[in-house]
């Protein structure tokens, strides 16, 4: 069955191909959704997928690429989403 979460990553996380990093991670766990930046200097976004998958990558979004420093990342749990394809940025 599949989940959504909502997910917000503070620390140094724009300018440091953190949303490639993040697309990269969520494709090769077969997740759907999109990720951004925001104005207040986080990144932010939603991933759709099995349990698993969405634990795996929300440790992934835990360490981002070499030159991010994640301070913290937060998720809730949201209703998923029917129909929708791919991760985007």
């Amino acid at each position: 069955m599949s989940k959504r979460i909502s997910f917000q990553v503070t620390g140094k996380v724009q300018g440091v191909n953190f949303r490639s990093f993040t697309v990269d991670k969520a494709q090769s766990l077969k997740l759907t959704g999109y990720v951004q930046n925001a104005s207040d200097g986080t990144v932010t976004g939603e991933a759709q997928g099995d349990q698993g998958s969405l634990d795996k990558f929300v440790q992934h979004l835990n360490t981002g690429p070499g030159a991010a420093d994640v301070n913290k990342v937060e998720q809730k749990e949201i209703g998923a989403k029917e129909g929708e394809s791919g991760f985007s940025q």
